[in-house]
């Protein structure tokens, strides 16, 4: 049974643990390890390598190529056979390389462990190695330290937590000693602590409850271990397409040796006919070129600051129907910013974002200086001093040292060109009453003038309980219940804007006093002004958020912050189309009845990190292709679980990286819509290549069986069509996947999951060219076959066939767009590699050694004429038919029929 740990008192926690405030003892200590086990994650089993890469050999489509080599060899066609063989381990050696990178989430986690710990055990503090803690040991914590385990706090001194790598929670929390009651959430465990989180602030002691895998990271961990991990659409559509090929082989071999027997054929011929028939079904180049497509999108991506980790999954970003964001680090900048201010009855607002002390002081839309208002100078002066966080100034970026909330005030400051290490040379602190939970505020004495003066930051409602004056009109004038509610008022207004709020105050005291005591300042303060501070949305995510509403896809925010943050952030991004729920809603709902209600849901907020994990399951079981965004431990299962999880580069943690399939590099979500642009341009491609290549496929069986129905020859040699299918078709078919977007890819809805590479208007447009492909072949090696010899007719419908591909794969760079509104020569790729084929093309034409090999003769230039003028006549057709009826091969192009 798994205790309550935070409904207990610290007594009766250590009872119950059979522990003592002065530690377990040594033989204690060693004794619960043999039972507990050490203090560390474990490892999920790894595959060997050599597995690694024998599975990539299992796929119905591979396996159709091993039967196309095996066939080679028994009829004596080595180079087929080694041509096949040379394609299929480059395949493989492509897949093995990416897969061996892809399951590292585990490993990550590992090496996330605090290496050591300081205990108490036998009445003695000691450092040990953090994986030796056990259940019982008592932990010192202070400022820096990372938890080693989950532990139950039983002393405290203004102890902050930064809990964000497990809850997502973007401001430290403050924790006390206290027992709470019910069942809480991991985020509200203020009594708790848990492994690999940071202390930010104070001291603390506290039993340990919970190591290893029992902790509250070792429970991701093992959801890690658990998700099964699906194949991808493009993995889905391939195998699908294998199994039609196999379908299609065996129904042409079936009419082949109907027609061999009707033409009374020999057995032989037969035989030489079906090997004919298999080398022209398979596309023996689509693995070559499906791989090197999506090698190219992955450059092509990365320059756009999206790292693919995983070779298939390029394209599942392009078919996403639903982008689960986490908040803090990817939808806002992770970094407390003071927003608006209130002094002297006066709203400002400050401009500016994250860190970098560049901004302005705005009243009523006009440009505000600063030191023309008296209140607003002493109130940034007073956020500046009582202050322990620095300002770290960097070339490009600024970071804070201490507390973000802090950090904020600082900030504000340096934008009204006030530098803390400057004022606190002018004004050196002297003493101090710091922060602490109960007292909820923060005073520092300075010298003032040749006095002394004490600045107060705080909770507004307790600083205006210690407050007798205020600042009005430039005057300190007495504090009236009229003021009182004017400044709650102010305060409620940013609270519901979900903004942190954070008063100041002052007191002048005489120099004689040294010491700073909280009677010297109750009922005398001063009261200045309010700051009130969000971590805000980035401004590129707005853009981002809007484009993907454009492209058809839903953003949902899932975020460990409160209700009212959450939907506050959501409303500026235009993100609150639907409702939001807490995850103590969540944990209410039946399966059924969450699936229900999903698509309605815009906002998860309170979500511990295993409901990450339910609510991407959810998504998945109502048909959506799901992207999952996020940098934190929290993260990795529902990373890990999504079609396609996407991890921030800068922020993210290890195990957040490892668990995903693309990292940002710059932890801008404005990537991933770049990314689902390129993902979606990287599909069409891919398309445009199945495309080009099956066209060629079923024209030449529709060509073999029509020449073997009507003349009893077949019009190409296995070679011969071999040599079409991986020089011609392959060569050409590369440059096609590297083809420019047509830039309008955003504008067209996400596919829908069940709509794959293939979809019956492509299947129209195969069947329609193939067919009048093959009808061109028969006619001219019908009329070569009267007039010349086998040889010479077989070379003339051999240069046929290429002289259609030569001009078909122009045809193949879009299905509605014709090559003079994409531009004849915007692909130079395409027209480098076709000039090539046509150069390789007359060497095994005209070359002695390439003629015995290949079976070819030397023909004359009218029989060239024919071949162009065929190619070129089904080239005119179909850029015809583009402009008549651009639309005409789109049906169930992104939406199944049914």
């Amino acid at each position: 049974m798994e205790h309550r740990w935070y409904n207990l008192n610290a007594d009766e926690t250590l009872r119950l643990l059979n522990s003592q405030r002065h530690g377990l003892s040594d033989d204690e200590a060693k004794a619960r390890l043999e039972k507990h086990g050490f203090n560390e994650l474990r490892g999920r089993k790894k595959t060997p390598p050599i597995l690694v890469f024998l599975k990539q050999f299992l796929s119905p489509l591979i396996y159709i190529l091993f039967a196309a080599a095996i066939i080679s060899i028994l009829t004596q066609h080595y180079i087929d056979a080694w041509v096949i063989l040379a394609i299929l381990l480059a395949n493989a050696t492509i897949g093995f390389v990416q897969e061996t990178r892809a399951e590292r989430a585990m490993e990550a986690l590992m090496q996330m462990a605090a290496p050591k710990a300081k205990v108490r055990r036998g009445g003695v503090v000691k450092q040990i190695p953090a994986k030796e803690i056990v259940p019982g040991d008592i932990l010192f914590l202070e400022t820096g330290d990372k938890i080693p385990a989950d532990a139950r706090l039983i002393e405290s001194s203004n102890l902050k937590i930064d809990e964000a790598i497990l809850t997502g929670e973007s401001m430290p929390v403050e924790k006390h000693t206290m027992s709470l009651n019910g069942d809480i959430a991991v985020a509200d465990r203020k009594n708790m602590v848990h492994m690999n989180t940071i202390v930010n602030y104070g001291r603390a002691t506290a039993v340990a409850v919970s190591t290893g895998m029992l902790t509250e990271i070792g429970k991701i961990a093992g959801a890690l271990e658990e998700i099964e991990i699906e194949k991808t659409p493009l993995q889905k559509s391939i195998s699908k397409l294998s199994q039609y090929i196999i379908i299609l082989v065996l129904l042409v071999l079936g009419i082949l040796l109907v027609a061999g027997i009707v033409k009374g054929l020999g057995w032989l011929d037969i035989f030489y006919l079906a090997v004919a028939a298999g080398v022209s079904a398979i596309p023996e180049g689509l693995p070559a070129v499906v791989s090197v497509v999506l090698a190219v999108g992955m450059q092509i991506m990365a320059r756009r600051n999206a790292i693919i980790r995983k070779l298939v999954a390029v394209e599942t970003l392009g078919s996403a129907t639903v982008i689960c964001s986490d908040k803090t680090g990817t939808l806002t900048l992770s970094q407390m910013t003071v927003q608006r201010i209130y002094v002297d009855g006066q709203w400002i607002d400050v401009t500016g974002e994250g860190y970098m002390p560049q901004g302005e002081f705005r009243q009523q839309g006009q440009t505000l200086n600063p030191d023309s208002n008296q209140a607003l100078t002493c109130h940034l002066r007073i956020g500046a001093l009582c202050n322990d966080a620095l300002l770290a100034r960097e070339e490009q970026c600024c970071s804070i040292l201490g507390d973000p909330t802090e950090g904020a005030l600082v900030v504000a400051a340096a934008k009204a060109g006030m530098d803390k290490e400057k004022l606190e040379m002018s004004y050196p602190r002297l003493d101090e009453i710091p922060f602490q939970s109960e007292k909820q505020y923060m005073a520092t004495l300075h010298p003032l003038d040749g006095g002394r003066v004490v600045y107060v930051k705080g909770a507004p409602e307790r600083l205006l309980s210690l407050s007798k004056y205020l600042i009005k009109n430039g005057r300190v004038v007495s504090l009236e219940e009229a003021d009182t509610q004017a400044i709650m008022k102010a305060h409620t207004s940013m609270a519901k804007e979900a903004m942190r709020v954070i008063a100041t105050a002052y007191v002048d005291i005489p120099p004689e006093f040294e010491e700073l005591k909280e009677e010297e300042i109750r009922g005398k303060l001063v009261f200045v002004g309010l700051s009130g501070m969000a971590d805000p949305p980035r401004e590129e995510a707005k853009e981002a958020v809007r484009l993907c509403k454009q492209a058809g896809i839903k953003v949902i925010m899932i975020t460990g912050d409160h209700r009212i943050t959450a939907e506050s952030i959501a409303r500026q991004l235009s993100l609150l189309s639907g409702k939001a729920i807490t995850g103590a809603e969540l944990q209410e709902m039946s399966d059924e009845e969450f699936y229900r209600q999903i698509e309605d849901i815009s906002v998860f907020a309170r979500i511990e990190p295993i409901q990450k994990l339910r609510i991407v399951n959810a998504l998945k079981s109502r048909g959506h292709t799901v992207a999952m965004t996020g940098d934190g431990v929290n993260d990795a299962p529902a990373l890990k679980s999504a079609d396609i999880g996407v991890a921030m580069g800068i922020t993210g943690t290890d195990v957040a990286k490892e668990a995903s399939d693309m990292v940002l590099t710059d932890d801008n979500f404005a990537s991933v819509v770049a990314a689902v642009d390129e993902g979606r341009a990287i599909f069409n491609r891919l398309r445009n290549v199945i495309f080009f290549l099956l066209s060629t496929n079923l024209g030449e069986l529709i060509a073999l069986i029509l020449c073997v129905s009507v003349i009893g020859k077949a019009p190409l040699l296995a070679l011969q069509i071999l040599w079409v299918n991986l020089v011609t078709d392959t060569a050409a078919a590369i440059p096609l996947g590297l083809e420019p977007k047509t830039g309008d890819e955003l504008k067209q809805p996400p596919r829908h999951p069940k709509v794959g590479l293939v979809f019956p208007g492509l299947i129209l447009r195969i069947c329609f060219l193939s067919v009048l492909m093959s009808i061109g072949i028969f006619l001219v090696f019908n009329w070569a076959h009267a007039r010349v010899s086998l040889e010479e007719a077989r070379t003339i419908a051999f240069c046929t066939m290429v002289a259609f591909e030569w001009f078909r794969v122009f045809n193949a760079r879009s299905d509605e767009h014709t090559v003079f509104k994409l531009g004849v020569l915007s692909n130079r790729w395409l027209l480098m590699t076709i000039s090539l084929a046509i150069v390789l093309q007359v060497a095994v034409v005209y070359m002695p050694f390439l003629q015995v090999a290949f079976g070819t003769v030397p023909i004359g230039i009218d029989k060239w004429g024919i071949a162009i003028l065929a190619g070129g006549s089904l080239f005119l057709i179909e850029e015809i038919r583009k402009v008549l009826f651009p639309r005409l091969f789109t049906i169930g192009k992104w939406r199944p029929l049914s």
